[in-house]
C-alpha cells in the first residue's frame, strides 16, 4: 500500500519504505501479522459481556513500554503473518462464534491494511461494532483513515508528564499526541451508546495506573473530566504486573491499594460518575493471553 512506501503513521514518523522490506521504530512491515484472535472476557463488562470480545492482537508496537504485559508480541515480534482476506475471514469467524464486537489491539501500524480489511468485511456481512484499541501514541491524520469504519474507541492516555513518557517508554511528546488523538475519536464517534449493557459507540478512555505516580494519574483524571465531563467513560486500572526486573526499580512492585484507592475517590470527589474501577485479584499475569496463534 502506498502509505508504507514512506510511513508516516504514526507520531516517529520514520520515513521508511515498508514495501521495500525497510524496518521503523515499530518494526513492522507492509503486511498483518497477528498472534491471535479468540473471544476474549476480560475487557470492561460494556465490551465483553458473557460471549466476550472478538479480539485480535497485533504484533509488532509504536511505543516501547518497559512494563508491557504483551512483550512477546509487542518487542519479541512473535506472530503470523495474515493476509489481508484472511484478516476479513477472522472477523467474520468471530462474529460467527458469537463476538459481541471486533476488538482490534495495537493497530495502529496497519491502519491502511484495517481500513481496507474491515470496509471489505463489511460489505460481506460484518455488522457487530468496531473498536480500536490503542496506546494513543497516534497521528491525527492516520486516525481519519478509520472515520465511519471504527464504532468504539478504546484509548490508553498512560502519562501526562513528558519525563516519563520517554523514560518508561520512548514516546516523546506523548501526552500532545494523544490528547490531539483522543479528540479525534471523540470527533468521529461522538457520545456513549448503550443499549442493554453493551457499548455500541463512543469512547473509553483507559488509564493504568503505575505505582507511585499518583500525581500524574490525578492530571489525568482531571484532564478528561473537565475536556469531556460525562461525554466519554474512563476505565481506572490498577492490574499493572511487573512480569520481569526491571532497571528501574520503582516500577518493580505493584500499585497499593492505598493509592489506587486515593485515585478513585479523587475522580468521584471531581464529579466523575462514568468510570469503570477494577477489584479483587487484577494485579496477576493469568490476565495475560497466551500468544499461541488460536484463530489464524
Amino acid at each position: 500500500m502506498k502509505e508504507f512506501d514512506e510511513c508516516i503513521l504514526c507520531p516517529h514518523k520514520c520515513r521508511v519504505n515498508r514495501n521495500k522490506g525497510e524496518r521503523g521504530f515499530c518494526q513492522a512491515g507492509n503486511e498483518f501479522v497477528i498472534a491471535k484472535a479468540y473471544l476474549h472476557k476480560w475487557e470492561e463488562p460494556c465490551l465483553s459481556g458473557d460471549t466476550g470480545s472478538g479480539t485480535i492482537f497485533f504484533s509488532y508496537c509504536n511505543m516501547k513500554c518497559l512494563f508491557c504485559q504483551n512483550y512477546e508480541i509487542s518487542s519479541l515480534n512473535v506472530g503470523k503473518d495474515v493476509t489481508i482476506e484472511r484478516f476479513i475471514e477472522i472477523c467474520l469467524e468471530l462474529q460467527d462464534k458469537g463476538a459481541l464486537n471486533i476488538n482490534l489491539v495495537t493497530p495502529s501500524h496497519f491502519v491502511p491494511l484495517i481500513a481496507k480489511g474491515l470496509r471489505e468485511a463489511k460489505d460481506k456481512g460484518l455488522v457487530i461494532p468496531i473498536v480500536y484499541n490503542t496506546s494513543s501514541y497516534e497521528n491525527v491524520e492516520t486516525l481519519k483513515m478509520l472515520d465511519g469504519l471504527v464504532d468504539i474507541y478504546l484509548p490508553d492516555l498512560k502519562y501526562y508528564i513528558d519525563k516519563y513518557a520517554i523514560k518508561y517508554s520512548k514516546a516523546p511528546h506523548y501526552f500532545e499526541y494523544a490528547s490531539k488523538a483522543i479528540d479525534e475519536m471523540y470527533r468521529q464517534v461522538g457520545k456513549p451508546l448503550i443499549e442493554d449493557g453493551m457499548m455500541k459507540k463512543g469512547v473509553i478512555v483507559r488509564h493504568l495506573m503505575l505505582p507511585g505516580m499518583i500525581d500524574d494519574s490525578k492530571k489525568i483524571v482531571s484532564y478528561l473530566y473537565r475536556k469531556y465531563g460525562d461525554n466519554i467513560y474512563m476505565s481506572l486500572m490498577n492490574q499493572y504486573t511487573p512480569i520481569k526486573k526491571l532497571y528501574y526499580e520503582e516500577l518493580n512492585h505493584k500499585v497499593s491499594d492505598m493509592e489506587y484507592d486515593e485515585l478513585v475517590n479523587y475522580a468521584y470527589d471531581l464529579g466523575v460518575r462514568k468510570a469503570f474501577i477494577q477489584e479483587g485479584e487484577t494485579q496477576s499475569e493469568s490476565f495475560i493471553p497466551h500468544f499461541d496463534m488460536e484463530g489464524l
